[in-house]
């Protein structure tokens, strides 16, 4: 095969590094015109530059990578608008989210020393059956894993005609910062048991009554932080002790209520009284 470019060479062509190159040739995104079988090494061909170039803007762009692989797939240029107008969106929801926590920041910094008021109450909860799938999550993809992790559990549900008996929750079983990944406990109350084990790791569990301090926070969700620290000195206040991890209830969800300043979420904090 003539005019062929190893990889270093096209590296430099598409200002893609080798590691890139490699992994997208894994991923199935750019696939070498030719493999030496006997070093193993890539070859490309100047016809590949031009898909090279549209990966490195969509992935600069943060564009997921079976997205890229569906642009790239395809001559249609309207399917690709369509796919380039999905992300667009995607990016203005980034830029007023991070403009939302930049005003939220703000605020906390105005109000140090006196922080946000919420009242916190007592109640029993009673034990409940639920419908539990747990994950691995990080902070940057929570959002897509905890609604495509509801969707899952409500198919199941339905799928084996048991009704939903409550607004569905979270439990943040380890810690998910940042720097580190961690596991979260997805779930819906459900009015007759679910099966041990069901389809997509959806499973049966037993939701855990008892004694809980709570209180609801109006607002997105990623400025719950006061609503936790507000519980969690309550507790403290009067000499109560934790008796198992925070729950997030979802009172309402962003299919019912477009305007994030408007999400209502119960936090619980599951407590004994000392004898």
């Amino acid at each position: 095969m003539s005019n062929l470019i190893p990889i270093g060479r096209f590296s430099r062509v598409t200002r893609l590094s080798i590691k890139a190159l490699r992994h997208y040739d894994e991923s199935g995104l750019l696939a070498p015109a030719w493999v030496d079988p006997s070093s193993g090494y890539r070859y490309y061909t100047y016809a590949q530059v031009t898909a090279a170039e549209v990966i490195r803007v969509l992935r600069s762009l943060d564009m997921p990578l079976d997205e890229v692989r569906e642009a790239l797939a395809t001559d249609d240029r309207e399917v690709v608008a369509k796919l380039l107008d999905r992300h667009r969106a995607r990016l203005q929801d980034e830029v007023d989210r991070r403009t939302r926590m930049l005003t939220f920041l703000l605020r906390l910094i105005d109000q140090e020393g006196s922080p946000m008021t919420y009242d916190v109450t007592v109640k029993e909860v009673p034990a409940q059956h639920a419908a539990v799938l747990r994950r691995r999550t990080s902070a940057q993809t929570i959002s897509q894993d905890v609604g495509s992790g509801y969707e899952a559990i409500a198919t199941a549900v339905a799928r084996a005609g048991i009704a939903i008996a409550g607004p569905p929750y979270l439990v943040m079983t380890e810690l998910v910062d940042d720097e580190m990944p961690g596991e979260i406990e997805l779930g819906f109350p459900v009015a007759t048991p679910f099966p041990t084990t069901g389809e997509e790791g959806v499973t049966g569990a037993e939701l855990p009554g008892g004694l809980v301090a709570a209180t609801v926070h109006r607002g997105p969700y990623d400025e719950e932080g006061p609503a936790y620290r507000a519980v969690e000195a309550w507790v403290q206040e009067h000499g109560h002790v934790h008796a198992g991890p925070p729950r997030e209830v979802y009172l309402n969800s962003p299919g019912e209520v477009t305007d994030p300043s408007q999400y209502l979420t119960e936090i619980q904090f599951p407590i004994a009284v000392p004898a």
